[in-house]
């Protein structure tokens, strides 16, 4: 695997990453009260505690996408 290659994957996988957590977002914020009914028949949560795991799971769905995405990449950028 040569360098470019690592880094375009790496850049892509970014782009995606951060696609799906925009997908999340949108998708937690236009159809809230439905998720939140769904997942009300699997488990017995209240609602603000709810939305503590969405938000908390994004959190660390982002910090993810820029530890293990995003720092590789420009770090790449930066020293090749």
């Amino acid at each position: 695997m040569t360098t470019e290659l690592i880094r375009t994957v790496l850049a892509w996988s970014t782009v995606v990453n951060y696609g799906l957590l925009l997908l999340w977002f949108f998708f937690f914020v236009l159809a809230h009260d439905w998720m939140y009914r769904l997942h009300g028949r699997w488990f017995n949560i209240p609602l603000q505690y709810f939305d503590a795991i969405h938000y908390a799971g994004m959190a660390v769905f982002k910090l993810g996408i820029i530890m293990f995405n995003l720092v590789p990449y420009l770090v790449l950028r930066c020293v090749v």
